[in-house]
């Protein structure tokens, strides 16, 4: 193997054992060869390979089990999301654009979920709800509003019905839009206290997923996505303000 001379060296050494994986020569599950194995492979110093080592493990390709040889990994859906919304949010992404693009992806992951749900997830989407309703209650009898702990059980429905359309490019796709979306939700619920519309939404969802009707869960899954863009206006949000600014505006 011919010795790599360009630097930053140990970025050669990450693209070199990237290649590697992505075709297929290193498998998910494979012990990565050692520091000196590829040291004396690629021509140049251990330290070079730990630090290319270490950058490959930040990009979720290996992972480490205690002391063990690293090993092959793919990464999380959760990690690439966060990369993946810090980069629309460097490029200045708006509203508009997210809400364009997610009136494509959440429509077509409640249909396949319609079509690919099992009892399992079901029964985890009813627990969500039930979890829902316990907040929505305890707000509408004057409770103080825990924003987080209700975005987060959003996020979550979203998260299982994605989980539950059983195609890992949805899955993908879905999770920097939601992320993205979180900032304005914090923004909208204590504003316009829509939790009811949001609950009673997801209620309807889940019926037409238990009933495996494609149709209507594609259907009602575009209804709180309108209502998302109406409550964005009405809190005098532009859409065509870049999302980073959104996030902090109060």
């Amino acid at each position: 193997m011919p010795r790599l001379e360009r630097s930053p060296t140990y970025r050669l050494v990450f693209d070199a054992i990237e290649r590697r994986i992505l075709g297929g020569h290193l498998k998910i599950g494979d012990p990565l060869p050692t520091e000196m194995e590829l040291a004396e492979q690629f021509g140049v110093n251990r330290s070079t390979v730990r630090e290319g080592i270490r950058l490959l493990e930040q990009e979720g390709l290996i992972t480490r089990d205690g002391g063990k040889r690293p090993r092959i990994s793919a990464p999380q859906y959760k990690d690439l999301a966060s990369a993946a919304s810090r980069a629309l949010v460097l490029h200045a992404v708006t509203f508009r654009e997210l809400w364009e693009a997610s009136m494509l992806i959440e429509p077509a992951t409640a249909e396949l979920a319609a079509m690919n749900i099992d009892p399992v997830e079901l029964e985890r989407l009813a627990d969500n709800i039930r979890a829902m309703e316990t907040a929505v209650a305890d707000l509408e009898s004057g409770a103080s509003f825990d924003v987080e702990a209700f975005v987060t059980l959003d996020r979550r429905f979203h998260e299982i019905l994605a989980e539950a359309s059983k195609n890992r490019v949805l899955m993908l796709a879905h999770e920097p839009v939601t992320t993205l979306f979180i900032p304005a939700g914090r923004i909208i619920l204590p504003r316009l206290k829509t939790w009811r519309r949001v609950l009673d939404a997801h209620r309807v969802i889940h019926g037409y997923l238990a009933a495996h009707d494609a149709a209507g869960a594609r259907e009602w899954m575009r209804k709180p996505m309108d209502d998302f863009r109406r409550g964005y206006a009405l809190t005098g949000l532009d859409f065509d303000t870049p999302l980073d600014a959104a996030a902090y505006a109060r």
